[in-house]
């Protein structure tokens, strides 16, 4: 039921409140209807904001009270009018003909599109390995970044495509069964292991993670690990990354002989980050012609800092370094790590000198994912997952594509499906399906596979994607956990 409220309600409301004369002189206002407020003693210069605000509140009430009046029938006088500005509303008024006034009264405006954020840096070149005639041995370099925009974007070509690095391992590792059952018959001999990857499933580069050199696993001592980088180099003629374990007292060590074992083939080192002694692998790369993979954990400050620590303090060329923001998976954070690139990249382009690199990501994250690995969900409730032998490699590749978008241009991965499933989106989306993703160089897709590129036949007659997927999971139909 509603209620209303008079005049006498108003008026104890102010009595119980106010004390002595404020009483009478409360109840004499009410019922003059003269109610005045001395703003005298306002001064305007100590709150400027706060005074403009409460007098635009106060106006805005008075303009919406007149209305009212108007509306009830009681018309103001002109003074009034005049004090409250236009916005009164005349009860006889036509609401058309208000509305046509109110029309003729917009400024007309035309649409325009928005125009790109204004990119004034390209992103740096870094090229990786080197020929004989630049006192390396490899037959293939590749070079990274050199983007004007945002990847894939009309107004600018990509210069430099995407490229991938296969791991390797120098021991046996525990890897996923769709993963391992492409490599368990060179596990053994990690030169064998980085043939394979070049020579069957199309690898840019290899990335020998040199892990036995661990403390805690086989304290393989840094001689003994540059060997093993020795012999990667006389198996594959492609550019290589060294990676070490990850201990970050062992590390610079070990990647210190490895860049002196791999003097002249200008290899990347993975990894220099704010933990460890950064410049004792900095000064190693600038000592034997190589570049650095600067790792931070998806912060982006972080990543300026060592940028420039790198370059300032320890004197590398900014042609010899390359981002690794770190990667989450997909369900695993990836939308943290997609916004982390993006910015940097963003600002890279808009011209912050510490950040205008190359990217790299550590696709093989995708695998530490439940969801790329197991047969099906643990939880009985839970919808089928389908075959983990696709499931896998697709959750390896949505990973690294997903950063591909936000500009990344090397990416680290493990399936072969999933890397020539990266390979042919992105040339794609660069409009060139070329030899480089594992097809002959045609005019229109499908085209026929290059046998040479990956495992297995594929039907012309078949469309690009089923041959990605027929191709490089022959063996893994059918397995079980």
């Amino acid at each position: 039921m509603d209620k209303t409220i008079t005049l006498d309600d108003l008026e104890k409301i102010l009595t119980d409140s106010l004390s002595g004369d404020m009483q009478d002189i409360a109840s004499e206002a009410l019922l003059s209807g003269s109610l005045e407020i001395d703003v005298s003693e306002i001064d305007r210069t100590r709150t400027p904001k706060a005074v403009r605000a409460v007098g635009e509140e106060c106006l805005l009430l008075a303009k919406k009270f007149m209305n009212a009046a108007v509306l009830l029938g009681f018309e103001p006088d002109d003074e009034l009018r005049a004090l409250a500005g236009a916005g009164l509303v005349h009860p006889d008024a036509d609401a058309g003909s208000y509305r046509d006034r109110l029309s003729e009264t917009l400024a007309p405006a035309a649409f325009e599109p928005r125009d790109f954020p204004e990119f004034r840096m390209p992103v740096q070149e870094v090229r990786l390995g080197a020929k004989r005639s630049e006192g390396g041995s490899r037959s293939k370099t590749i070079t990274l970044g050199g983007e004007k925009t945002m990847p894939y974007f009309y107004d600018n070509e990509m210069p430099n495509r995407n490229y991938v690095t296969l791991d390797v391992f120098d021991m046996p590792v525990g890897l996923a069964k769709s993963v391992k059952v492409n490599y368990e018959d060179v596990m053994e001999d990690p030169a064998e292991w980085a043939e394979k990857a070049v020579n069957e499933f199309g690898a840019d580069m290899v990335t020998i993670h040199l892990i036995s050199t661990d403390p805690g696993i086989m304290n393989t001592s840094a001689k003994e690990a540059a060997v093993t980088v020795e012999n990667i180099l006389q198996a594959v003629d492609v550019p290589i990354v060294i990676g070490g374990s990850g201990n970050p007292e062992k590390d610079p060590e070990v990647l210190e002989k490895a860049a002196e074992a791999a003097e002249g083939e200008r290899v990347l080192l993975a990894s220099a980050n704010l933990g460890m002694d950064y410049k004792r692998i900095a000064d190693a790369a600038v000592r034997h012609g190589h570049a650095v993979l600067s790792w931070t954990q998806m912060d982006i400050n972080s990543q300026k800092e060592l940028n420039r620590k790198l370059i300032r303090q320890c004197g590398m060329s900014p042609d010899a370094i390359i981002m690794d923001p770190t990667t989450a998976a997909l369900g695993y954070g990836l939308d943290y790590a997609y916004s982390n690139m993006e910015r940097i990249r963003l600002a890279g382009l808009t011209g912050d000198e510490e950040l205008a690199f190359p990217m790299s990501s550590g696709t093989t994250n995708a695998w530490g994912a439940r969801e790329a690995w197991m047969i099906a969900s643990p939880l009985e409730q839970d919808s089928g997952w389908g075959k983990r032998e696709f499931r896998g490699p697709v959750w390896e590749a949505v990973t690294g594509l997903s950063l591909a978008l936000a500009g990344n241009d090397l990416f680290m991965m493990m399936h072969p499906t999933a890397v020539r499933l990266l390979k042919n989106i992105t040339q794609t989306l660069r409009g060139k399906m070329t030899e480089a993703a594992g097809y002959e160089k045609t005019e229109e897709m499908p085209g026929k596979r290059n046998e040479t590129a990956g495992r297995g036949s594929a039907d012309p007659e078949d469309d690009w994607l089923t041959a990605v997927f027929r191709s490089g999971n022959e063996k893994d139909h059918g397995e079980k956990q």
